[in-house]
Order: C-alpha cells, then sequence, then structure tokens
C-alpha cells in the first residue's frame, strides 16, 4: 500500500512539472538556507564545551563605578585568584591569564623574529583546570619555574620539530630568553584560547606576585567542587571586598569606609560567568578573544525559521490551490471506497516526497554555498557528513517538515464532497482561499521585516563609517613593534628618518590609538581634593610631543605639548569628559594639577596645558571616558600621516628604512582605518548575512506568489477570454488579475513594519551612538516589497491577457 502510495504520487507530480518545480525548489532554497544557519547557530551555541569539566568552570567579573566612570570588566586583580582558593570552600582551583598580546620570537642563535599575534602569561594549574594534555613535556612542571613556556603545536613548528621541542631557547621580544617546555596542539576554533598560542608562566611576570588590589589586569577563572553551586559563590566572593579591597584602599585614601563608599554612589560588584556562557553572554573589555553576540543568535534563529516556514507555506499555498485540478480524482476515489485517513495518507505521501527531493537539492547547495558563507560568517563550518546524529535529526526535522508541510493540504482536499466535485462543483466544495491569502499576508510581511531589518544594520554601519570621530582615521598607517628597536634613542632615529619622507606629512611613537590598542585606566586626583567623592576615572595614555596632530585632535583651549617647555614632560592633556568629571569649564581646567599617586608622600602631579574635543577612543558602542595623555617613552608602534598620493611607494620607503636599521625584523604595519573597520566587523557581518537570507525569503516569496499568480490566471482563463473579446486592454486585465495579491501585500506591509521597528530598536540600542529611525527605511522597503510583487504577479498577468481569445474561450 505504501508503494502504491509513492508509485501515484510520483505520477501526480509528474503531471505537473511546472508546480512540481516551484515546490522543490522553495523548500530546497529554504532548506538550505536553514540548514547553513543552524550549522552556525551550533557552532556559536558550543563555544568552549571543549574543556574538561567546562560546567564547573567560571570567570570572575567585576561592576565597578568610581570617579565618575561606569567599568564592566573581565579582569580582576593579581591577589585574587590565591584569595578566593583559600578563603572560599567552595573553589577547587583558581587559575590566571595576564594577557601579553603580540610577541616577537626567535630561536636563539637565529636573527629573524616569528610574530605570535596573541600571547599570555598563564599560571601552573593552567593544564590541570581546563584539562588540557601535552604532546611532549610534563604538565606538573611545565609552567612552574620562571622564563618557561609551552607553545601551540603550530607555534612550535615554526622553529623546530615538536618531537626536538623540549629544552629549545626563545628570544622574546629580543629581550628576555625562555626554554620551552612544553608543546600543546592547537586550540579548537570555537575556544576563547583559540587565537593565543603561546603560554609563559606567570612565575615569570614579576607582578603577579605584588599583593596590589587597585590593578584590574588579570583574567581569573575559577573551578568550583562538584557538589557547590554557582550562586554558593556570589557572598563569599563579595566578602572579598569589606576583608580585602577596602583595607588596601584605606592606605591609600584615608577615611574612606564601606558606608561612604557605598553612599557617595560608587560599588564594586563582583560576579562569575560560566566559561561556555561566556562567547554569547559577555561583552566586556577585555576579552580574550572576540565574543559574539546572544542578539545576533536569536536574530538568525529566526531568519532560519522564516525560511523554512516561508518554504513551507509555499507548499500549502500551492498544494490547496491545485486541489482545484484533483478535485476530480478525489470525488472517484471517494465513490469508490477511499476512506479520509486513505486520501490523507497518499497526500502526505506527496508531500514527503517532495520534501525528500528537497533535502538531497538542500544538501548539495548548502554544500556548494558553505565556502561562501563561511567567508560571510568568519567561520570555518563543514557539514559533518559522518556524523549519524547529524543526519539523525536532519531526517527527523525533514519528516517533520514534510508532515507540517502537508498536514493542510492533505486535510483540506480529503474534505471534497464527492457529489459536488463530480457535478463539476469543485471551485465551491474546495474553498480555502482565505487560508491562501493569509498565507501569502505572511510570507510578505516576514520578507518587508527582513527588508527592513538589512536597511537598518546598513544604515547604522554608514552611520559608523561617516561619523565624526573627532580624529582622522584615513591616510594615518601604524607601524608595530618598534619596541625591538633597543632603546628610546634609537627608535627616535627611525621616526626622524621617516619624517623625512617627502610624502610623510608627521610622526608619532605611542602604544596608545583610537582603534584597538593599549589601554591604561588610573585613579585620579585634582590637587587638594584628595577624597574618594571626588576621584576621575580617567585613561593614561603615554604619547610623545607629535601625537596630537598625527592623529589630528582638535584642541578646543590652551596648548599642544612643546619641547621648548622643559615642564611639559610632568603636563597632561585631557578631554571633554575629563573636565566635566572635574565639574569646571575647559578654560577653568588650564593650570589644574592631577596625580595617580596615590598614598606616596611626594606625589608627582601633572599640570594640565590643553584640552582636546572628546574622540571616539573606543567603539560606537561606549560613552566616551575621561582621558589624559602625558608625555612618556613607552612606545610599540610609529604612527605615520602621509600625504594623499602613492601609498605603496611610501610603505616601500618605510620598510626600507626599517629593514636597514633592523635587518632580519618583521615589518608589520596597518592602516588606522582599517582597525576602525576591523571594530565593526561582526555587524558588516551581520548586514551581509541579512541581506543575503533576506533576498532568499524575497526569492522564496516570489516563487509562491509566481505560482499562485499563475493559476490564478489559468482558473481564469475563460473569463479573460470573454474580457478581452468585449474590449478589454491588457492591461486593464492585468490590473485586475494583479490588484488581489496586491492588496495581500498591503495588508503584509501593515502587519510587519511596527514589528520591524520594534525589533531593530531593541538591536540600535546596543550602540551609545545610533541612528535614528526615519520613515525613509520604511517607505523604502514598502517600494521594494510593492514593486516584487509587481513584477513578479505582472508577468503572469500579461502573459494570460496576450493569449488569443479564441483559445481562451475553447478551455475547458
Amino acid at each position: 500500500m505504501i508503494r502504491n502510495y509513492f508509485k501515484i504520487a510520483w505520477r501526480s507530480l509528474k503531471k505537473q512539472p511546472f508546480f512540481t518545480f516551484l515546490n522543490i525548489f522553495g523548500l530546497a532554497i529554504g532548506m538550505a538556507g536553514s540548514l547553513l544557519i543552524c550549522l552556525y547557530i551550533y557552532d556559536e551555541l558550543n563555544h568552549d564545551n571543549m574543556f574538561v569539566d567546562a560546567d564547573r568552570i567560571y570567570r570572575i567579573n567585576t561592576d565597578i563605578k568610581f570617579g565618575g566612570e561606569v567599568s564592566e570588566n573581565s579582569e580582576v586583580s593579581a591577589p585574587l585568584a590565591k584569595t578566593v582558593v583559600k578563603d572560599i570552600p567552595q573553589i577547587e582551583m583558581a587559575t590566571r591569564f595576564r594577557n601579553n598580546y603580540s610577541l616577537l620570537i626567535r630561536k636563539t642563535g637565529t636573527d629573524t623574529n616569528i610574530k605570535e599575534e596573541e600571547s599570555t602569561f598563564v599560571d601552573e594549574s593552567f593544564l590541570d583546570m581546563f584539562g588540557l594534555d601535552l604532546i611532549v613535556g610534563d604538565p606538573k612542571t611545565a609552567l612552574k619555574e620562571p622564563n618557561t613556556l609551552i607553545l601551540t603545536k603550530t607555534a612550535a613548528e615554526k622553529h623546530f620539530s615538536v618531537n626536538n621541542a623540549l629544552g629549545q631557547t626563545l628570544l622574546l621580544d629580543n629581550d628576555v630568553t625562555y626554554v620551552v617546555t612544553g608543546v600543546i596542539n592547537d586550540l579548537p576554533k570555537n575556544s576563547l584560547l583559540r587565537n593565543h598560542s603561546v603560554f609563559m608562566s606567570m612565575a615569570s611576570y614579576a607582578d603577579s606576585f605584588v599583593n596590589n588590589w587597585g590593578n584590574n589586569n588579570y583574567h581569573t577563572f575559577i573551578k568550583i567542587l562538584p557538589s557547590a553551586k554557582a550562586e554558593d559563590i556570589q557572598e563569599p566572593l563579595q566578602a572579598i571586598l569589606k576583608n580585602y579591597i577596602l583595607p588596601f584602599v584605606q592606605a591609600l585614601i584615608p577615611g574612606i569606609t564601606e558606608e561612604n563608599f557605598l553612599a557617595s554612589g560608587n560599588y564594586y560588584n563582583f560576579s562569575i560567568i560560566n566559561i561556555k556562557d561566556i562567547h554569547l553572554h559577555s561583552n566586556r573589555f577585555p576579552e580574550l578573544s572576540p565574543n559574539g553576540s546572544i542578539q545576533n543568535v536569536y536574530i538568525l534563529s529566526f531568519i532560519a525559521l522564516f525560511l523554512i516556514i516561508l518554504a513551507s507555506v509555499n507548499f500549502m499555498n500551492l498544494s490547496t490551490a491545485q486541489s482545484l485540478k484533483r478535485a476530480k480524482e478525489v470525488g472517484i476515489r471517494k465513490t469508490l471506497g477511499s476512506s479520509k485517513i486513505e486520501l490523507i495518507s497518499q497526500f502526505l505521501a506527496e508531500s514527503g516526497l517532495i520534501t525528500f527531493v528537497s533535502l538531497i537539492i538542500a544538501i548539495i547547495i548548502a554544500a556548494a554555498m558553505m565556502p561562501l558563507f563561511n567567508d560571510l560568517s568568519g567561520k570555518a563550518i563543514i557539514i559533518p557528513y559522518t556524523n549519524p546524529i547529524f543526519w539523525s535529526v536532519l531526517l527527523l526535522c525533514t519528516i517533520v517538515l514534510g508532515l507540517f508541510s502537508g498536514m493542510y493540504p492533505a486535510f483540506f482536499m480529503s474534505r471534497f464532497i464527492p457529489v459536488e466535485v463530480l457535478k463539476g462543483g469543485g471551485e465551491r466544495s474546495a474553498g480555502g482561499r482565505n487560508i491562501r491569502s493569509l498565507l501569502v499576508v505572511f510570507q510578505f510581511a516576514i520578507s518587508v521585516f527582513l527588508i527592513v531589518g538589512t536597511l537598518v544594520v546598513f544604515q547604522q554601519l554608514d552611520y559608523i563609517q561617516s561619523k565624526d570621530l573627532g580624529y582622522t582615521k584615513d591616510r594615518v598607517l601604524v607601524i608595530n613593534d618598534v619596541s625591538v628597536l633597543e632603546n628610546q634613542s634609537q627608535r627616535e632615529s627611525f621616526k626622524e628618518q621617516v619624517q623625512q619622507l617627502a610624502s610623510v606629512k608627521s610622526t608619532s611613537l605611542s602604544s596608545f590609538f583610537p582603534t584597538p590598542s593599549n589601554r591604561n585606566g588610573s585613579s585620579f586626583f585634582a590637587e587638594g581634593a584628595m577624597e574618594q567623592d571626588k576621584a576621575i576615572q580617567m585613561q593614561n595614555w603615554r604619547v610623545d610631543y607629535d601625537y596630537v596632530p598625527t592623529i589630528d585632535l582638535e584642541i578646543i583651549a590652551g596648548r599642544d605639548f612643546d619641547r621648548q617647555f622643559r615642564t611639559d614632560s610632568l603636563s597632561t592633556i585631557i578631554n571633554e569628559s575629563a573636565v566635566r568629571v572635574l565639574g569646571v569649564t575647559p578654560e577653568e581646567a588650564l593650570g589644574k594639577r592631577v596625580t595617580n599617586d596615590l598614598g606616596e608622600e611626594n606625589p608627582t602631579f601633572y599640570t594640565v596645558i590643553g584640552v582636546v574635543k572628546n574622540f571616539h577612543y573606543e567603539s560606537l558602542r561606549e560613552n566616551i571616558g575621561a582621558l589624559g595623555m602625558m608625555i612618556g617613552d613607552y612606545s610599540n608602534a610609529l604612527a605615520v600621516k602621509i600625504n594623499a598620493g602613492n601609498y605603496a611607494s611610501t610603505i616601500s620607503s618605510i620598510e626600507s628604512i626599517w629593514k636597514t636599521i633592523v635587518p632580519g625584523q618583521i615589518f608589520d604595519y596597518y592602516f588606522i582605518e582599517e582597525q576602525f573597520n576591523a571594530t565593526y566587523k561582526a555587524e558588516q557581518r551581520l548586514g551581509k548575512i541579512f541581506i543575503t537570507f533576506t533576498l532568499l525569503s524575497i526569492l522564496i516569496a516570489c516563487l509562491g506568489l509566481f505560482g499562485l499568480a499563475a493559476f490564478n490566471a489559468e482558473k481564469r482563463t475563460k473569463e479573460i477570454g470573454i474580457r478581452k473579446v468585449l474590449g478589454a486592454n491588457v492591461s486593464q486585465i492585468t490590473y485586475k488579475l494583479s490588484i488581489d495579491f496586491l492588496k495581500l501585500v498591503g495588508i503584509a506591509i501593515l502587519v510587519s513594519l511596527p514589528l520591524a521597528w520594534y525589533a531593530m530598536s531593541k538591536w540600535l540600542e546596543d550602540f551609545e551612538y545610533r541612528i535614528e529611525m526615519e520613515w525613509g527605511v520604511f517607505a523604502l522597503a514598502t517600494f521594494l516589497a510593492v514593486t516584487v510583487s509587481i513584477l513578479t504577479v505582472s508577468f503572469q498577468g500579461i502573459k494570460a491577457a496576450i493569449v488569443n481569445p479564441i483559445k481562451s474561450l475553447r478551455t475547458e
């Protein structure tokens, strides 16, 4: 019987190839798009699952309000790790990371450095905490001694074979020699350590032993006991503030107590987050690796659901529309004794056959599009062909989809009344027009929603690109790793030689730039106002005398640094946000003195000599905080402002100077504009994904509309012929055939626009600086939806209208 169902289903599908193609192609496109998105979401949801006991590993965060600034930090102070293990019995162990970012490495006895983009100091408990095995080396002692490190396999193979790695010596940043004590496998691409390749022993980092509760520079992870719960940790963790941090701060700021600290509106709160939640639920500074966003996962989940529902709705619409052609077949079957269950089974067999054929085509499409999708999403996803769970889930979803898509048409057609359909009253018996109209409204409502989403995302990206950032991001080249030059004198010499190039406007040595780079926040106090409620939490950037003109900052009060003034070595230039915290005007701020030497008998004061206009040194998701710039020789990069012209020639000239001074060393550079754009890579990817799947949704909706329009024109063939005989022209007939569909599209637009406005308003809330959604966005979305629907429907209308009326009137 089942074989007979599928045989009849195959014959039925062959009889109407056009509508069969529309059904299969529409379903395949929707399934392929949903499959790609689901693989992406699966990858996002399974970050850091690979670590042993991941359910018990948590990172400690801090939320601090002090000195007029609110900060959500992913790092804590150095002594916290040892303290929580000692004071909180539910914590089994702790380990710390002290990010060192990029590192130049060369094997001793060689001349050429190799750059590793991410390195970090780690405690000796690191391997045990995360359950990582060494390919070579002893995990118990690998990170115990100072000046030892472990490498990932890829990093190690750049210098020597893995089997010969143990005991090899490496020179780091042309300064310190380390011994290789272990090699681990490359960390998975969906782990928070995916970009790290060098792990140096924390015993090598002197600051990690200092009992300083005031600096938060350490990512600290804890593993709780199997019997403990996360909420058990919160209260004893908060006690750290009273028992350790406040006594430390009281030695620096006499008179501060827990009561007046909280009464002034300040706070210092600890929290913990499971390691598996960090990727999607943490947006703190700084993160060990760039994180995703649960919001984007929700958005993509809805898009995947929309695509599959759109494709399913197409099937329902076209199947019910085609039911009139099969009304007599149903009537005869019922007359000959077929039960309702048998008819439903027959039609479900047809939908199942279409769905499984669509699945095969969908997998082929997804496999073909996977490289493009990976490039779009920044992932390295593969279809897990050998995973039985994947195939089981895929087949189960296909069966569910087949039932969902075919259930309504099956029940709809099984309700035909034999007497009616055999008399030719199939149209009266069929009904279902309201349902089909509702499904068309649903399809286009989704499409319009996605069109609005795409337009808003791209408008926000355009706003980011065109906003006045307060500095010049174009034509500024940054040369990295200037620290390989032996001393400040040699760095100045390199700077001067670059400055002499005709195509170079100005140069500046620093490690601090508006795009992602070093950051250093400190608590400052104005002279004579050392109370805790007068603190100014401020970025402390070390720059040189040419920084302001090179980055093109605007001075709104006072002056720039000047070599002619020896006292400028103890001067500072602050931004407008710092002035606001001081509670004065920019002019009044000039001459004020500030210090960050808390508790010192003779603190060093910096005199404010200038105020710069606020500039966005963080992303546009953040407010602009207080910032002060001081003259200093801590510089790892050279910023070069280039005149308009041949950039390639200028870069080549700078590289020649570099190779003359430090032959064999890497010449690494980037443009500030490139770094700025990279900051919003997630939004750019979301925009591209939006537009891709919006086009897919429109395509699927149009396939359904196209099929319904074709069916409608075919059903009204005689009517069209009569109208032509009575004098109607092509445009009148096209209008008559199209107007009903356009009404449905209009209803879809009215339904979807408020929903789209609400959803995208929520998305924009993630940005402190954002666009205001204007009526033009919704007008453009409406125009696009109406235009696409008119083109789709009119094609069938014109095709039907130009047929010879004689042929139309002969049609049965």
